[in-house]
């Protein structure tokens, strides 16, 4: 009888794999968080995107799917935003690059916070100017391409957003994982490589 059972639990293994489901293990199910389904419109007058491979920049396009982004709150005034179509996480690592991950990690938290004439800006939680420590923002140039954090001012247009969200609640197809930074990265097509990584990033 124990044979026959590990040969149903064996086959029944095998099954799923052949149906393509994702296989997850009953005793720690991962939580379904909430966040908010919004798209990012630039004081550059571009709409923040993410492409399906990955690449991050700004269109003119506020009809396109790949500006669609999910919010999704992490923390107090910190939020993780989750590319709905390419299902990838916006970071930035230690020299202000920034690229898309695969994973979850604490390269993919910015504090979200409500600056002048209601425009909201986006800083990494974990990364700032050693001397000064002014912090490290998400931003878009006058041409709609992807600044480096440590080169975007809180005062200037690049780093102002205005969130208009489509969806009040919407639950993540894969919520973020507790997992360390240095996890598996998706390569950024369009980005610069620093001789320190071994992916691509953007400017």
């Amino acid at each position: 009888m124990r044979i026959l059972g590990l040969l149903l639990e064996k086959g029944s293994h095998m099954l799923q794999c052949l149906c393509g489901r994702r296989l997850r293990s009953s005793n720690s199910p991962e939580p379904q968080l909430k966040g908010i389904v919004t798209r990012l419109f630039s004081q550059q007058e571009y709409f923040l995107q993410m492409h399906p491979d990955g690449t991050i920049d700004g269109t003119k396009d506020e009809n396109s799917d790949y500006t669609l982004f999910n919010l999704i709150p992490v923390g107090l005034r910190v939020v993780a935003i989750q590319g709905v179509k390419a299902g990838l996480y916006v970071a930035m690592n230690a020299e202000g690059y920034l690229y898309s991950s695969d994973v979850f990690t604490p390269e993919c938290k910015f504090k979200e916070s409500v600056f002048e004439n209601y425009y909201v800006i986006y800083s990494s939680t974990l990364y700032r100017q050693q001397e000064s420590g002014r912090a490290w923002f998400l931003g878009l140039n006058k041409e709609g391409q992807i600044m480096k954090g440590n080169r975007v001012k809180k005062t200037k247009p690049s780093s102002h957003f205005v969130p208009k969200p489509i969806e009040e609640m919407h639950s993540s197809g894969e919520a973020p994982a507790n997992t360390s930074a240095g996890g598996e990265f998706r390569e950024a097509k369009n980005g610069c490589t620093p001789e320190s990584q071994s992916w691509k990033y953007f400017e």
